[in-house]
């Protein structure tokens, strides 16, 4: 089978390999850029793993250090995009198992007791995905499009990989693809400026790999789609719910798909001048 996503039911904590059975081992990857104010929790939330690698990036803040004295094995890489030092740090793992890793992301006790059943069954599936726990200016976001948030990050060494998106990449297994129903805690925010700043930053990523199509931005692109995505996200998918914080997030979302359409009509333009 290629690369595909067969879902299987949910695999709970109860789940595991035969009696006395040794579990496989695990490696969990992380990619740095001056990450020391966050990685510490994270690394300290996979500590039991059976490797932790870095993948860094010139870090100027100490991260390198920290992460050593953590115990993880740290590489210094040029920055090759997002995927591909993604794809880096999963080309060093030397055990079976696989968990990706961003540096604002922890595991939560009950996403460890999963992963430990399945890595003492070996399986049964050969990439599981898991929902994602987005926790914005220190409030879990339960509505609007931050959840569940599913992303595939545990899988066999070998049958993952990150694809080539210049933004919003994500892991494409080969194999079959079960669920896991423990969240991947993720504290992506805390000041507005980052946040807006961000969605700055991925809109002008994503509308240079539209623009490498040959794709352009109409009117609709301009005023319609940010305003349908703001509606999605706050009123029908629930996000007023979240309070102040939900109205943010979607209208960062929003921001985002505006910004995306300003940036591809702007590098449009400039080859019409």
């Amino acid at each position: 089978m290629g690369m595909s996503g067969v879902a299987e039911r949910p695999v709970g904590a109860a789940a595991g390999g035969p009696a006395g059975a040794r579990r496989q081992a695990l490696s969990v990857t992380i990619v740095t850029r001056n990450e020391a104010a966050r990685v510490g929790a994270c690394l300290e939330s996979a500590a039991w793993a059976d490797e932790i690698v870095v993948v860094d990036c010139g870090s100027s803040d100490g991260t390198q250090e920290l992460c050593r004295a953590r115990g993880a094995v740290v590489l210094d890489r040029p920055w090759a995009g997002s995927a591909a030092q993604k794809n880096l740090a999963l080309g060093e793992a030397r055990h079976p198992w696989v968990l990706s890793l961003d540096a604002d992301e922890r595991v939560s006790g009950e996403l460890k007791a999963q992963i430990e059943a399945i890595l003492a069954a070996d399986g049964p599936c050969d990439g599981y995905r898991l929902p994602r726990k987005n926790i914005f200016f220190g409030k879990w976001l339960r509505h609007g499009d931050l959840w569940p948030d599913h992303q595939i990050r545990l899988f066999r060494r070998g049958r993952g990989r990150f694809n080539a998106k210049a933004v919003h990449e994500s892991v494409e297994v080969e194999g079959r693809v079960g669920e896991l129903t423990a969240p991947l805690e993720h504290r992506s925010y805390d000041k507005l400026e980052e946040f807006f700043s961000r969605q700055v930053r991925y809109a002008a990523l994503a509308a240079g790999e539209r623009a490498s199509r040959g794709e352009a931005a109409g009117a609709g692109d301009l005023f319609l789609r940010p305003l349908g995505r703001f509606v999605k996200s706050y009123v029908l998918k629930g996000g007023w719910r979240d309070g102040a914080e939900g109205f943010i997030a979607a209208a960062g979302s929003a921001f985002y798909v505006f910004m995306r359409a300003a940036f591809l009509w702007e590098m449009r333009r400039g080859k019409r001048d």
